[in-house]
């Protein structure tokens, strides 16, 4: 199966998702240009397809359309999971952009955490507010059950501060959700 699909209104936005673990086509309309291109870097690096729009109250700011976002994706990822059994569960992957490098370590646990580690040296990227970054990631990690570490230990441009991370977590997901065919990764039986 590995697919779900989310659909999640609220008075702040109004999301449709279907995600493929195993690929697909990438189809994504948020409203943030800079934000789309992240998700389809995302879904490109992660060899996952990815259908998304999102239609928010961008007349505020970008905040609830790149959280919301980030909520959707986890509640997919979770019920494309399904027990979270008969996967590798653990993904780690540096990626360097030009003089940035960024890294990401993932356990798919159930045990929802996130740590995150950058500093952006401009506000925006196009119209996407470079702070909703953290928001998505935590957003992400609290529904998709996973722990989720993410850091960029050196850079200085925002762009590619951003664009690393988001391919280190598409690389590091890929891994974690590769089936290895064996039984659950926990010496409890269960996650």
């Amino acid at each position: 199966m590995r697919k779900a699909e989310v659909q999640r209104n609220t008075k702040e936005t109004q999301i449709k998702l279907k995600l493929e673990l195993d690929g697909g086509s990438a189809e994504i309309s948020s409203g943030i240009g800079f934000f789309d291109h992240m998700l389809q870097a995302f879904a490109l690096h992660g060899g996952f397809g990815l259908k998304l729009t999102v239609a928010g109250d961008l007349d505020v700011d970008t905040h609830h359309t790149v959280e919301d976002t980030g909520i959707a994706l986890g509640m997919a990822f979770k019920k494309a999971l399904g027990s979270m059994g008969g996967i590798n569960r653990y993904g780690a992957f540096y990626v360097p952009m030009d003089e940035s490098l960024a890294f990401c370590c993932v356990d798919i646990s159930n045990r929802p955490y996130l740590h995150f580690r950058a500093d952006f040296a401009e506000e925006h990227c196009g119209d996407y507010e470079t702070c909703c970054t953290e928001e998505f990631f935590r957003a992400f990690a609290m529904n998709a059950g996973v722990t989720l570490h993410i850091t960029v230990p050196y850079g200085s441009n925002s762009h590619h501060e951003t664009e690393a991370m988001f391919k280190a977590f598409a690389h590091a997901m890929k891994e974690a959700v590769k089936e290895n065919g064996e039984a659950m990764l926990s010496t409890k039986g269960v996650l």
